[in-house]
């Protein structure tokens, strides 16, 4: 029988199903697989789960579970069944024949919900190799049918039916000859993107990554940061990126300069949330989105604690960062939420733990402290004397630095000031 029963005439009715075994967790899988189908205008009218060590090759569930699944959905009229895991072409092809409903696995789902949030074009491009790459092995489903030429580029997915849909045969060498185009599309945009880090490194500017579980409140807690010490943040002329209370809210990476009241300053960028079981086709296909990640000099990993599985969110989000290639950077843990969970904070454990809300101005203060404490570790207090007719010298080092003390002789200016390495390397012949 059925494990929980949501009801909501308004949208378009899901069955869930899942597999309980001695390796998983199910409940935790189902709660986000429901949360997953909700993030994409979908009702979970019904869950399933059926205790098996390992899926039936055939049809995912057992005969007679399916047989039930077969007759509930005639019964509440549900035409799609969403797994929690990814499905084989045959596993696909016969629930459906068996249930007479479209069969979506986890995977397809997630690759759904990217394709439609998807807003730069390399997020878009990224999107739609993954989905073909899904599709390819896929011809003979129904999934197939709802993918149009540009693989979602539209917006629409597989969970939604239209006059652009294509055929169900759509030919192999074509979507094979969509990859190459689009992995030469994205090798391009890859060559900007390169340059416009190599840009920023230039710069002198260290870089900090928000990473962690999708709706952990990175962007929140970026947001709260840019709006005081972004560029423009006094005029609220600050550019934001978008937060809401759900699952891949955005895809975009996002990269704003921080610049604190010392005058020191950062990079912080704020990157694509990770889910259990991401797609590898969707990891590989966003490792360039990801590079802010790969090459910054401090993670920031946002954790939910008022969610009880933040324990398993925080393996996740650990694994794709390993599969991805991000490893040995320095990190800080941001557990996040403390208000919902009715902690105390901010409280600092240790110099890479923190507990706080993202909207209690003193938690953002005692993060950034934490984050000062890593980035400008190399940082000494130096005596400096600037000649009178080095006056730009004198402007560079005020424009991004706060004197600590500042004094005059007769041929120039004596200053006190904390420089890095590399600046102290840069002014080494103005140090007393």
């Amino acid at each position: 029988m059925t494990e929980q029963r949501i009801i909501n005439d308004k949208k378009r009715s899901v069955f869930l199903i899942g597999l309980t075994n001695s390796r998983t967790n199910i409940d935790y899988e189902l709660e986000e697989l429901a949360n997953l189908a909700k993030a994409n205008n979908l009702i979970p009218q019904e869950i399933f789960s059926q205790k098996l060590e390992r899926p039936n090759p055939a049809t995912y569930f057992g005969k007679g579970k399916v047989e039930e699944l077969a007759e509930l959905s005639k019964t509440y009229d549900v035409d799609m069944i969403i797994a929690n895991d990814e499905l084989s072409p045959s596993q696909i092809r016969n629930l459906e024949k068996l249930t007479n409903t479209t069969v979506l696995d986890r995977t397809g789902l997630i690759l759904d919900i990217f394709a439609q949030r998807a807003q730069t074009k390399t997020a878009k491009l990224q999107v739609q190799l993954a989905r073909l790459q899904y599709q390819l092995p896929r011809l003979r489903t129904s999934m197939s049918i709802s993918l149009d030429q540009q693989t979602g580029a539209g917006g629409g997915g597989f969970t939604s039916r239209g006059s652009g849909e294509t055929k169900l045969e759509e030919s192999r060498r074509r979507i094979t000859s969509q990859m190459v185009h689009i992995r030469q599309e994205l090798a391009e945009l890859s060559k900007g993107d390169n340059t416009r880090a190599l840009r920023r490194q230039t710069n002198n500017l260290a870089s900090v990554a928000l990473v962690g579980y999708t709706n952990a409140g990175k962007s929140t807690l970026m947001n709260r940061l840019l709006n005081r010490f972004g560029i423009g943040s006094e005029t609220s002329s600050t550019k934001q990126v978008f937060e809401k209370d759900m699952l891949f809210a955005t895809l975009n990476t996002t990269v704003r300069q921080l610049t604190l009241p010392d005058k020191k300053q950062f990079l912080l960028s704020d990157t694509v949330g990770f889910v259990s079981k991401l797609p590898h086709n969707l990891v590989a296909a966003f490792k360039s989105t990801l590079q802010e990640a790969s090459q910054a000099d401090l993670l920031l990993q946002v954790v939910d604690i008022s969610d009880e599985h933040y324990k398993e969110m925080m393996a996740t989000t650990e694994q794709t960062l390993s599969e991805i290639g991000v490893t040995d950077i320095p990190m800080i843990t941001i557990y996040n939420k403390a208000d919902k969970a009715e902690l105390n904070y901010p409280d600092i454990s240790g110099e890479n733990t923190i507990t706080l809300s993202a909207y209690d101005e003193a938690s953002q203060d005692a993060l950034i402290e934490l984050i000062k404490k890593q980035i400008f570790n190399d940082t000494e207090i130096v005596n400096l004397h600037i000649p009178f007719d080095k006056g730009d010298v004198q402007a560079k080092l005020a424009a991004n630095h706060t004197f600590i003390e500042e004094n005059y002789d007769t041929s120039g200016t004596l200053l006190t000031i904390e420089l890095s390495k590399l600046e102290r390397e840069l002014f080494k012949k103005y140090i007393l």
